[in-house]
Formats: C-alpha cells, structure tokens, sequence
C-alpha cells in the first residue's frame, strides 16, 4: 500500500466483502460480527461507531466512514431484534422499534446554501 493513496470503496461480488474503512481497511463482515458479539453479551446496548473502532483496536482517523458504519449498526441491531422477537416466547414483551432518528434531507437545501448554489 502506497503512503498517502487512499483506495475506494468496493464490492467483491465473489466474496461478498465490502470495504467500508479505507483507512483501516475494515470489511463490512468485521463491523457486522463485532455488533452481533456486542448484541449477543447485551441485546440492548447502545452501539456507536467509537465501540465497534475499540472492538477492533483501530481508531477513527478521517471519519469518512462513519455514516456506513451507523447504517450498519442499524440494519445490524434491527436484524438481531427480529430474530429476538421471533425466536421469544410466547406472551413475552419485546419492545416496539423506535422511530427512525435520522432526518431524510427534503428539497434541494444543503448546509443552508440554495440548489443553484456553486463554490467556485
């Protein structure tokens, strides 16, 4: 790996792997087996991005791939308390899933700058 070359994102096909950390390079496989190990040791923990980066003993450096990691956190987290739900008991309560948090952005605003808006 060259000093200073970043490498893009992708997706084997054959493998199934993503990279989401290209800093690190972290597959998606990793990110996703660390959440289920979190889940299975509390089910209802609350997961952040800086907790999977411990799990791995990596740090955060540029931050670019923060948001991939909270979507997989999510659709993670969501998969597990379905198959929770499932596999419970009868008569047993599960909570309800919370309303999404995120904010779909709406129009064509960004950072309060109009969509004809260029920099240079």
């Amino acid at each position: 790996m060259l000093a200073g070359y970043a490498f893009f994102c992708f997706r084997s096909t054959s493998a199934g792997l993503m990279l989401v950390c290209q800093c690190n390079v972290i597959t998606d496989r990793e990110i996703k087996r660390v959440i289920l190990d979190l889940l299975k040791e509390d089910p209802w923990a609350i997961i952040v991005p800086a907790k999977v980066y411990r799990e791995l003993e990596k740090r955060c450096k540029c931050a670019g791939c923060v948001p991939n990691v909270v979507d997989i956190i999510t659709a993670v987290t969501e998969e597990y308390h379905l198959q929770l739900q499932a596999d419970a008991a009868p008569g047993t309560v599960i909570p309800p899933r919370p309303p999404a948090l995120r904010r779909k952005r709406i129009g064509g605003r960004h950072e309060r700058r109009s969509t004809g808006h260029r920099a240079a």
